[in-house]
């Protein structure tokens, strides 16, 4: 099975053992990206809606460095210090994905990396090119 790893400048580079993503075959697994800010790897500014679009432009930047795009993902898994912003994540994803809507989770967790209070990654599915 070749596996290819997947990098870009465009968002955070990994801050420990492992990759942005890896696609095997068709598939591709993006890592869990933060609301990092790429080439200052510092939490984004803002309000929680900041942090989640920054996060969802990260996820964005993966998938293209993968031949791919957001609407490429089927599965999507959020993680939330707080589940009472659950309903801006969906607001907010309304702007980033249109329908059929990928398979989704949602977690409620104690703390994140880097005391961020939004997590997601993803898988998603591409053409065969290599």
């Amino acid at each position: 099975m070749l596996k290819k790893i997947i990098h870009t400048d465009n968002a955070p580079k990994a801050i420990g053992t492992y990759s942005q993503a890896v696609k095997v075959g068709d598939t591709v697994y993006l890592s869990g990206q933060i609301p990092l800010v790429p080439h200052t790897m510092e939490l984004v500014q803002g309000d929680m809606s900041a942090q989640i679009r920054c996060v969802f432009d990260n996820l964005q930047a993966v998938a293209e460095a993968a031949s791919g795009n957001l609407a490429d993902v089927v599965k999507l898994n959020v993680f939330l210090t707080d589940l009472g912003h659950f309903p801006l994540v969906n607001q907010i994803m309304a702007d980033y994905f249109q329908e059929p809507y990928p398979a989704r989770a949602a977690i409620g967790v104690a703390a994140l990396p880097r005391g961020a209070a939004v997590e997601m990654d993803a898988v998603m599915v591409v053409g065969s090119s290599g």
